[in-house]
């Protein structure tokens, strides 16, 4: 059952217009359910898709996405990596946001590594 966000141009109000299906939404006419104004506009809103783990794994697999790495593109490489953390549904912890983030603002791998503190985990202090 798709759904639709609109928001009424009098009251200021975002609500969702469900319906039955997509082919629908062109024989109806939502109307606000706070001030009953058919005066909308509709908004456009995040898709998601639902995966499984083994597909998104092949979808990593695929060589074109780790170009970023090949590249040595810090830009590049931070939206690979905010990408795989989303993808995976993981928590990026506050250190690895602040790389992330300097990756994505040009910052290069080696400048960002030497001004992190050595990591007690027993990597050296290696992010990349």
């Amino acid at each position: 059952m798709p759904g639709y966000e609109f928001r009424c141009k009098d009251c200021r109000h975002v609500f969702t217009f469900m319906v039955d299906s997509i082919a629908d939404i062109d024989q109806e006419e939502p109307a606000c359910p706070r001030c009953s104004s058919t005066n909308l506009t509709r908004l456009i809103r995040k898709v998601s898709v639902l995966t499984n783990e083994e597909t998104r794994m092949e979808r990593w697999a695929d060589p074109s996405r780790l170009s970023a790495l090949e590249d040595e593109d810090p830009k590049a490489m931070g939206r690979l990596m905010r990408e795989m953390a989303t993808d995976m549904g993981e928590d990026v912890d506050p250190e690895m946001h602040e790389v992330i983030e300097r990756l994505e603002s040009g910052e290069s791998p080696e400048a960002i590594e030497q001004s992190l503190p050595p990591d007690d985990g027993g990597m050296g202090g290696d992010l990349f």
